[in-house]
């Protein structure tokens, strides 16, 4: 009798630098010719409090399958947030997303985090600490008021892709200001 080779241990799965928070799940149904087919829709944001954010909606036929999809398609939406002094964001920003508006302004340090629902989980798993949030839109659909917030928060990067960070940004602003007044003097 041969002797097979022994099996090597299973590797471990890495544990992912990310704390993931679900924040809806919904069943959803699909009618078909036999009657209708139910699954479930689970939206779910990860993040690593230090920056890195992302959310992730999927389907699956159980809670678990979906909210699984979930994370790994917020995984790949992943993006950097610049953050002003590690604690908050730079300046005021408005954002819409279908019937979503939210309203994000810095505040000094120590103020905290002043948001609800979905905006205050985005935010907390990005890492904001000092900020005041509020939903303007009239939707209260938990989805896509994560997505305004997002992209929100993206409207900074947007900046940062550019190659300049945000404080080049305002010196330059704020140079552009002294030569104008100098040459209208």
């Amino acid at each position: 009798m041969e002797k097979r080779p022994a099996r090597r241990p299973r590797e471990a799965r890495q544990k992912s630098e990310f704390e993931d928070k679900t924040i809806e799940i919904r069943r959803v149904n699909r009618v078909v010719k036999g009657g209708k087919r139910f699954s479930f829709r689970a939206t779910v944001v990860i993040g690593n409090k230090r920056g890195k954010v992302g959310v992730g909606m999927a389907k699956g036929l159980d809670i678990q399958a979906a909210i699984e999809k979930a994370k790994r398609q917020a995984e790949k939406e992943v993006f950097f947030v610049p953050l002003k002094d590690k604690r908050t964001i730079p300046y005021d920003v408005l954002a819409k997303y279908r019937a979503s508006r939210v309203l994000l302004k810095p505040v000094r340090a120590g103020h905290g985090l002043i948001a609800g629902g979905p905006v205050r989980i985005v935010l907390d798993l990005a890492g904001v600490k000092d900020i005041s949030a509020k939903i303007l839109g009239k939707t209260t659909n938990k989805l896509t008021n994560a997505m305004a917030t997002i992209a929100a928060l993206k409207k900074f990067t947007a900046k940062e892709e550019t190659g300049k960070t945000i404080e080049d940004a305002l010196d330059a602003l704020e140079n552009t200001d002294e030569n104008d007044e100098e040459t209208q003097s």
